[in-house]
């Protein structure tokens, strides 16, 4: 999505004043009935598996039912916001929820991850130690995103800035897909990250059944090569390079499912004309080998401004059902909806719509489960504690403020238990 979007968010203001930060340790002491769990035993903790279209763990199926919080590492990263991890965690785990999407990654700037290539800042390492280890307390998974396309947290941008500091003849930032400095500043990055020991845990990243998967990049778009070339030459050569390092997770791409140039029969699935030519395409992607889930994101509110409610209810039925059908007959994978919401913030549409629309990507994707036909599961955009709800761009589900979808989640736990 362009700047401004929910997968861009603004970085996030200076440290929350103690008022809201009582409020919050409250919220999630009080307001939410899960106490943290010590860390489950190894038998009932189990790596997530791929077993073709389906998951597994622990010899039982496996269902993605979960949410992002993509600010979880920079909070950490300082003792005032950081109860804010445990209470987003907390209350998410109290409906049912078991899966959190979240950054592992953040590229220059205030409290940045990696400081420049090959640099590593080791107080906010140990902030990602300790989101995975307040996962873990919790019984929930996580999805490690690695790198942004968008310019928040740093992402393609960054890296390119940094080779044209280190004298690189560079013109775009589609670059990074392409350029072999560029490559290797991102690949080293990718080793830092999944060879890290946990400081609290000790366990390294690379054993740790917690990472439920790893994700390339969120939402890669390169405009320079519509014919989809470049990106999937990126694709192929770093998911062969996260497996050599660590075979043990899933991964997937991050990519919006957007239908590209080797399917030209489905072109009209996507929203519009543009969405074929940003250098993604589903089937394509997903061919690589290594990848082992299929990344598909639902905006229809963002890529369908001019349509009634019907309309987007339609598409996101229309747009589920298609990709559902790919992943399990084309692909032989699950599939992750990795990211799906409405913004409630210029009043075009209100709570009840986005009930509405939850219901229909719930529905969706739960009858096909019921049918045999995949697994995987969706995560919504955003979950936010009440504290943090002074960084809610529209999106964002704040359970004190929106009973109606905590009942919702709570109802759609109970029902993939069922």
């Amino acid at each position: 999505m362009e700047m401004g979007d929910p997968t861009c968010p603004p970085r996030p203001p200076p440290p929350l004043p103690a008022t809201p930060l009582l409020r919050c340790v409250l919220l999630a002491s009080c307001c939410v009935p899960f106490p943290a769990m010590p860390p489950p035993g190894a038998d009932e903790w189990a790596a997530v598996e791929r077993r073709g279209a389906h998951l597994r763990a622990s010899g039982r199926p496996f269902v993605v039912h979960g949410f992002n919080t993509y600010w979880l590492m920079y909070f950490a990263a300082d003792r005032a916001t950081r109860p804010a991890v445990t209470a987003a965690l907390a209350e998410a785990a109290g409906a049912g929820l078991n899966v959190c999407r979240t950054w592992a990654f953040n590229d220059g700037g205030h409290r940045a991850l990696q400081t420049e290539p090959f640099s590593y800042d080791e107080e906010v390492f140990q902030a990602l130690d300790f989101v995975i280890s307040e996962a873990r307390n919790h019984k929930m998974r996580l999805i490690l995103s690695l790198c942004n396309n968008w310019n928040d947290y740093g992402g393609k941008a960054q890296y390119v800035r940094w080779g044209k500091e280190a004298g690189l003849d560079l013109t775009s930032d589609d670059d990074f897909f392409s350029d072999p400095t560029i490559k290797s500043y991102y690949k080293a990055f990718v080793k830092a990250v999944l060879t890290r020991v946990n400081t609290i845990t000790n366990v390294a990243y690379v054993d740790d059944p917690t990472i439920l998967a790893w994700e390339l990049i969120n939402e890669p778009h390169c405009h320079s090569d519509p014919s989809g070339n470049t990106l999937q030459a990126w694709i192929e050569e770093m998911a062969s390079y996260v497996k050599s390092i660590d075979p043990l997770h899933l991964l997937e791409i991050g990519v919006e499912g957007f239908y590209g140039p080797s399917t030209p029969e489905l072109l009209h699935v996507n929203p519009d004309a543009y969405s074929g030519t940003v250098g993604t395409d589903f089937i394509r992607n997903h061919r690589a080998p290594g990848i082992d889930l299929a990344s598909v994101h639902i905006y229809s509110d963002n890529w369908l401004p001019h349509s009634e409610e019907d309309s987007h209810l339609q598409f996101v039925k229309t747009w589920m059902q298609q990709h559902i059908d790919d992943a399990a007959n084309l692909l032989g994978m699950p599939i992750l909806i990795g990211e799906f919401g409405v913004s409630l913030k210029d009043g075009k549409f209100c709570n009840k719509f986005r009930e509405d629309f939850m219901h229909t990507v719930y529905n969706t994707f739960f009858n096909s489960r019921k049918s045999g036909v995949i697994g995987g599961g969706c995560l919504v955009w955003q979950l936010f504690p009440e504290s943090a709800e002074h960084m809610d761009d529209g999106y964002a589900v704040i359970f004190a403020k929106s009973p109606s979808i905590l009942k919702l989640l709570t109802h759609h736990s109970r029902s993939l238990e069922s």
